[in-house]
């Protein structure tokens, strides 16, 4: 495996640099972020996503390929480091690493780049999360929403920041493999209006359950904090509401639950021979 620097030091200055990006503020600062882990950091390089240096550690290899992943990452142009562990878990987030943290550019991809998916799709099929707060709950949305194959997910009025380590992580770098768009909720509303995609919203007074709502043709599922729901805003334009049955004493799913079973009553409503208003709960 051929390398272009070995780092032995803690105090070198590119481990500080890059374990400042562990920092929200420092992520924002630069423009970078960290992706950990053999399987985020192949889709990022699969998906084209620019990484600058690779901190590689050789005595934490898992031995799936890495070094086949390190020539890939090297031949677009990244800089790649070797580094003994007690240097690598500096940068490292995880209980176990697995040796392998890449410092990537972050995605800048505008609304406007949805004219094209949405001049190609005979029904696009789009989520949209509104101020998810817990990292881990958007990186499973992100997770379904690759599952299902949705066109495109926006990140509206964002209280977690996409490019979290935990977002990655529990995506399992699925946030490479469709567009994320970070937007404004208005402007997000304002953009599927006028592309006439139809807005469905969940709530626990709605009259209408899930499985029996027509959520074929252009959509938009739309899911909210963990804490307060959807706002207003959402609520108030949607086409749709629909309710998920609760027959215990919770009253409601955690976010990232309700919104794969929003985005996997779409998929199976678009399989032909499947009938509306199969409800599974009674």
């Amino acid at each position: 495996m051929k390398v272009d620097l070995s780092i032995t030091s803690l105090q070198n200055a590119k481990i500080k640099l890059a374990a400042k990006l562990k920092d929200r503020s420092h992520r924002d600062e630069t423009g970078l972020f960290l992706i950990e882990g053999y399987r985020e950091v192949k889709r990022a390089a699969d998906g084209g996503i620019t990484i600058q240096s690779f901190f590689v550690c050789p005595e934490l290899f898992l031995g799936v390929n890495e070094r086949d992943l390190i020539q890939q990452v090297k031949e677009f142009g990244a800089v790649i480091y070797t580094c003994p562990a007690k240097v690598f878990e500096k940068l490292s987030y995880r209980d176990r690493p697995d040796g392998l943290i890449a410092i990537a550019v972050q995605m800048k991809t505008p609304l406007a780049e949805l004219q094209a998916l949405v001049s190609k799709k005979k029904e696009p099929f789009i989520i949209i999360a509104e101020g998810i707060e817990k990292p881990g709950n958007l990186g499973s949305i992100l997770r379904s929403a690759d599952g299902v194959g949705a066109d495109a997910v926006v990140v509206c009025d964002r209280c977690t920041d996409i490019y979290n380590p935990n977002v990655i992580r529990s995506s399992i770098g699925t946030l490479f493999t469709i567009p994320v768009i970070e937007a404004k909720g208005g402007e997000t509303l304002f953009w599927l209006q006028k592309h006439k995609i139809k807005v469905v919203a969940s709530s626990p007074t709605a009259q209408v359950e899930f499985t029996e709502a027509d959520l074929r043709g252009p959509i938009a599922i739309v899911v909210g904090t963990e804490q307060l729901g959807l706002s207003e805003l959402w609520m108030h334009a949607s086409d749709i509401q629909v309710s998920i049955p609760m027959k215990g004493v919770a009253d409601s799913l955690n976010v990232a639950t309700a919104a794969s079973l929003l985005m996997y009553e779409v998929l199976r409503q678009r399989k032909k021979g499947f009938p509306l208003g199969t409800n599974l709960f009674r």
